[in-house]
């Protein structure tokens, strides 16, 4: 287990906020307007999901960012626990639209959530005239009260049509997709560089479909804030996160970290640096029908655009000289 200094009760209250808060929508609010339907203010949740189902379409349409909740006072003591940064490589001009690879997923997704949902680290200081979107599963738009705080955040689906409403509405987008997927966070485990991208091409089939520009990221430190239980293919438990994925869209992964006494585990993370570093732009010409050899041109463009990021920040950010990407 690393050792490092005891987080204090406000800094763990604060990390824990974000991957709780989720859990009070869904399992407090959402019960409580519910039983107020049985009440004299049975108009408050009358109103709300009526506009609820008027506002349905809005995740696919850019959905509906607020700055104030973006500059929260809370992502910057969520950025210092770790601490998060961001490396920029190369400027990213407002004239064109970029989709962005994320990798590597991690569990929780602390450091392109701080980056890109938040402005904890200065995004729009950095890239100015970019706005940027990190795109998650579609149904969490679905659930009442949690698709108006995603979208606050700048949090968007990574359905198809909200992509292709997000590349052909001006320009300045930059659009976050975590390729790996879930099927990622399995391969969550310190000291490893494992990808989920070797047959994961339709986001380079959107990108060409709209002319957008193919931005690679790495985040070092992701996947060391936690450490994973992993289970045989044959476990029973490797089956149960396997049917878990069938029915929730994501895994059942059993992971755990610090706790809050020194010495203990929990399900804090780590202290430990994690940096996003946002690659050089890959142009890409805009071909409203690429042919699949098109697309795996500029897929294994970008595979090797990744490695030499990766390569080139690697010993900075605590991985060896000998350490590669290994892609799946």
């Amino acid at each position: 287990m690393p050792c490092f200094g005891q987080p204090t009760h406000f800094q763990s209250l604060i990390l824990l906020q974000w991957p709780l808060s989720y859990l009070v929508i869904a399992f407090i609010l959402q019960p409580l307007f519910i039983c107020l339907l049985f009440t004299s203010l049975w108009p408050l949740p009358v109103l709300y999901f009526t506009w609820f189902f008027l506002d349905w379409k809005t995740p696919d349409q850019g959905g509906r960012r607020s700055g104030w909740v973006r500059n929260l006072c809370i992502w910057t003591h969520l950025r210092d626990y770790f601490p998060i940064t961001i490396l920029k490589t190369k400027n990213l001009s407002p004239e064109h639209n970029y989709i962005m690879g994320v990798h590597p997923h991690g569990l929780l997704t602390f450091g392109p959530f701080c980056n890109f949902c938040t402005e904890a680290t200065g995004f729009s200081k950095i890239y100015p005239g970019i706005t940027p979107y990190l795109a998650t599963l579609s149904w969490f738009f679905r659930v009442p009260f949690v698709r108006e705080y995603l979208m606050a955040k700048g949090v968007c689906s990574v359905s198809q049509p909200a992509i292709d409403y997000l590349l052909s509405h001006g320009t300045g987008n930059l659009v976050g997709i975590v390729v790996g997927g879930v099927g990622e966070a399995l391969q969550s485990v310190p000291n490893t560089t494992t990808l989920i991208l070797q047959k994961r091409k339709g986001f380079v089939r959107t990108a060409l479909q709209h002319g957008a520009h193919l931005v690679p990221t790495f985040t070092f430190g992701e996947t060391e804030v936690y450490d994973q239980v992993q289970f045989h293919k044959d476990s029973w438990m490797y089956k149960f996160q396997s049917s878990f994925r069938r029915i929730f869209g994501f895994y059942f992964c059993v992971f755990y970290g610090r706790g809050f006494c020194q010495g203990s585990s929990g399900l804090l993370p780590y202290s430990l640096p994690i940096v996003t570093v946002v690659g050089e732009p890959l142009p890409l010409p805009k071909i409203e029908k690429p042919s699949q050899e098109m697309v795996d041109k500029y897929h294994a463009l970008y595979m090797d655009a990744l490695c030499k990021l990766f390569d080139q920040h690697k010993t900075q950010y605590g991985c060896s000289e000998a350490q590669k990407l290994i892609f799946l």
